[in-house]
């Protein structure tokens, strides 16, 4: 796709490429210290966040400084992972607006969530094709 058309939003309102692998690199963060949360405490309620705030910066980002993030911290919470479970599986959290949640959900959830966007890039980049 290129870097350039990479930050070219599909339609007004919706996230170009760029943006969408910026906000991987957030969600990748933020469930790492969920997870980690959940790991060193019994019970947290942890914190929601609104996406839409949160991305008000990623036009500024390109696309590949987002991927290089989301690398080394995936890298970092896979390590967490393969230490945490399977005893960790069951663990619980809170979440305000989902009520309670296990790690492996929250782990589950993040695959969903990662193979949502990655159908989103693939779709982007054959329109750019």
């Amino acid at each position: 796709m290129g870097p350039e058309k990479a930050r070219v939003p599909p339609a007004p309102g919706k996230w170009s490429a760029a943006e969408i692998v910026c906000h991987l690199a957030d969600c990748e963060l933020v469930f790492g210290f969920r997870l980690r949360q959940t790991l060193a405490e019994d019970g947290p309620t942890i914190q929601p966040f609104d996406q839409d705030r949160w991305a008000g910066w990623y036009r500024r980002v390109s696309a590949a400084e987002a991927l290089t993030a989301f690398t080394a911290l995936r890298k970092w919470n896979l390590a967490m992972l393969r230490a945490a479970l399977p005893g960790a599986a069951g663990r619980t959290m809170t979440h305000p607006e989902r009520g309670t949640m296990t790690f492996q959900t929250v782990v589950e959830t993040m695959a969903g969530h990662d193979l949502n966007h990655l159908a989103q890039l693939r779709r982007l980049a054959g329109e750019a094709a």
